[in-house]
């Protein structure tokens, strides 16, 4: 694919027609009649305004001349190159554009009696495109599902759409700045890419009118709810709806610390919670830790007094050590 986008703006210009091998980076499932291309591959020959036409499967003369060039060019350079020590990438850069303006610009060949650049003036540039105003972007695209609060996780972290998207099958595009979610082939939510870290990216726009009730589930149907399992699992839902900026965005963590009473039961489930009050854990991921660890029962270690002696230990070197 990399080659592919250097070699449209090489020239300066694009070509009309890109007749691509049957590798999987280009064509997905080859075919005679219809082979199905690669989507990055087809957004790169769109974006360049290039129809992308791939060669028949076994038809090695459908492809073109230059793939036999591209080895012959590649010895004539390592041969040149061989015996030469590089102290960076930098130099060997360098030397192989060097290799490539004598090659292009000066060398001229025996049967047409002019040099490769002369002829690409000649013949190809003018039948050339131009570029487009800006440059191709790499994206990606994954398949995913919109949760129950209306986000989509991508790479750990949460983006949100409509809420009336929320349990669709969506596809999302993501390049290195931006994330975009698509439903049936419509785009529902742009997003600057966020880092990785769990946290929500909301646009105020996506969340329900009432900014509290979604699909069955109202905060005070999760506070009920956990109410009946115990106080500590109803104190921690609280705090976990409280301390997020939108309620919303800790209905998924709430629903999953609910759910854990289904195989633990309600008893575990409610000292498990006040366990992790207590070492201040407001997710889900702590609460499910501590019932698979089986924390729950066994009390806190109590923090160490002043009053206790200092640990001897040969390999701690105490504080006379620095004095």
């Amino acid at each position: 694919m990399d080659a592919h986008i250097r070699a449209f703006g090489y020239f300066g210009g694009s070509a009309r027609l890109l007749i691509p091998d049957n590798a999987k980076i280009a064509v997905i499932k080859a075919c005679l009649y219809d082979p199905h291309v690669n989507r990055s591959y087809a957004e790169l020959a769109a974006h360049y305004g290039t129809a992308v036409l791939a060669a028949r499967p076994y038809r090695p003369r459908d492809k073109a001349k230059v793939e036999a060039c591209v080895g012959i060019v590649e010895r004539w350079m390592l041969g040149r190159l061989r015996h030469r020590i590089w102290h960076g990438l930098g130099e060997l850069n360098a030397a192989i554009a060097d290799l490539l303006r004598r090659l292009n610009d000066e060398w001229v060949m025996r049967r047409f009696g002019r040099t490769r650049r002369a002829l690409f003036e000649e013949l190809d540039a003018p039948r050339l495109k131009p570029l487009p105003a800006e440059p191709y972007v790499l994206a990606q695209w994954r398949r995913a599902r919109v949760g129950l609060d209306y986000h989509v996780e991508v790479e750990k972290h949460f983006y949100s759409v409509p809420y009336r998207h929320a349990r669709a099958a969506v596809e999302v595009r993501l390049t290195a700045r931006t994330v975009e979610v698509f439903a049936k082939g419509e785009r529902i939510a742009a997003h600057m890419r966020g880092s990785g870290n769990g946290r929500h990216t909301t646009i105020n726009d996506h969340m329900p009118s009432s900014h509290r009730r979604y699909a069955d589930w109202t905060i005070e149907r999760i506070v009920a709810e956990a109410r009946n399992l115990g106080p500590s699992v109803q104190l921690l839902c609280e705090m976990i709806l409280r301390d997020r900026p939108h309620p919303e965005q800790g209905y998924r963590s709430c629903l999953g610390i609910l759910r854990l009473a289904r195989p633990y039961g309600a008893a575990r489930l409610d000292a498990a919670a006040l366990r992790a009050l207590e070492v201040g854990a407001r997710n889900y991921g702590s609460v499910k830790s501590i019932l698979e660890k089986k924390l729950d029962g066994q009390p806190l270690r109590a923090p160490r007094s002043t009053e206790e002696g200092a640990i001897d230990h040969p390999n701690i070197r105490g504080s006379t050590y620095y004095h």
